[in-house]
């Protein structure tokens, strides 16, 4: 595995106190069945800050999140979520503890409208009014068509509700799984704005899978490429990313 200066094998700084992390994944093996996907993978997410995952199809990336989420029990190692050991708390205990998780497909309900989709995550929240409305205020698409249904928006509109779903519970760590796939250049361009935003608003740390290189690096604070379920590069972002992240893709 390559690392940068500074870095230990597992892509952490070895000096000083370095960015505090609120979600880490460290040495981590899943699998499904008898097939075993990740190979000790070490992850950490810095807090009010993104981190990056990329690979090919088939690395093993959203087994990543699903692990993170407690879709997938690891089979060794340990993920702790703002200090706190969490390696076997169910899905909605994680969420309960600040954790969203977007995963591939632009999940939502197609038959109820924009609204209502929202409105099944916020009722019985505290904040959940206030919280829809700091949601739409990001994506102000979706305001406008709050009556609508789910199933008539674009690609591009059913990711961002998607999204908007997950900020309504009003998460510290947000799992995104591949936000650009299927989505036209221009909401790719919001849907990255938004994500910046909230990070440096402070409150809200990204684990970010993507393929595409650019999108996923330029508000990166780190980055991790998986191949074949394993970390074989890791790094802190930047442009010097960009060029380290295609070479270690072209592999």
């Amino acid at each position: 595995m390559t690392t940068t200066a500074g870095e230990t094998a597992a892509g952490e700084p070895t000096s000083g106190t370095g960015p505090a992390r609120i979600l880490e994944l460290d040495t981590v093996r899943a699998g499904y069945r008898r097939t075993p996907v990740l190979h000790g993978v070490t992850v950490s997410v810095p807090r009010d800050g993104v981190a990056a995952v990329l690979g090919h199809n088939g690395a093993g990336k959203s087994t990543l999140l699903r692990a993170a989420a407690g879709l997938l029990v690891p089979r060794s190692g340990r993920v702790r979520l703002d200090g706190e050991d969490v390696t076997r708390r169910s899905p909605h205990q994680r969420v309960a503890r600040g954790l969203g998780y977007v995963p591939q497909g632009q999940q939502c309900f197609p038959q109820l409208t924009v609204a209502e989709n929202l409105r099944l995550v916020a009722d019985g929240r505290a904040r959940g009014r206030a919280a829809t409305d700091e949601a739409l205020d990001l994506f102000p698409a979706l305001r406008e068509s709050s009556r609508r249904r789910a199933g008539l928006l674009s690609g591009g509109q059913r990711q961002q509700l998607a999204l908007a779903r997950a900020l309504v519970t009003e998460p510290q760590v947000l799992l995104l799984d591949e936000p650009t796939e299927g989505v036209q250049p221009s909401v790719v361009a919001e849907i990255e704005e938004a994500i910046l935003a909230l990070t440096r608003r402070g409150g809200l740390s990204v684990l970010l899978v993507e393929q595409h290189v650019g999108f996923a690096l330029r508000g990166a604070d780190r980055y991790y490429v998986l191949e074949a379920g394993r970390v074989t590069s890791s790094g802190t972002g930047g442009q010097q990313a960009h060029e380290a992240v295609r070479e270690a893709l072209s592999v």
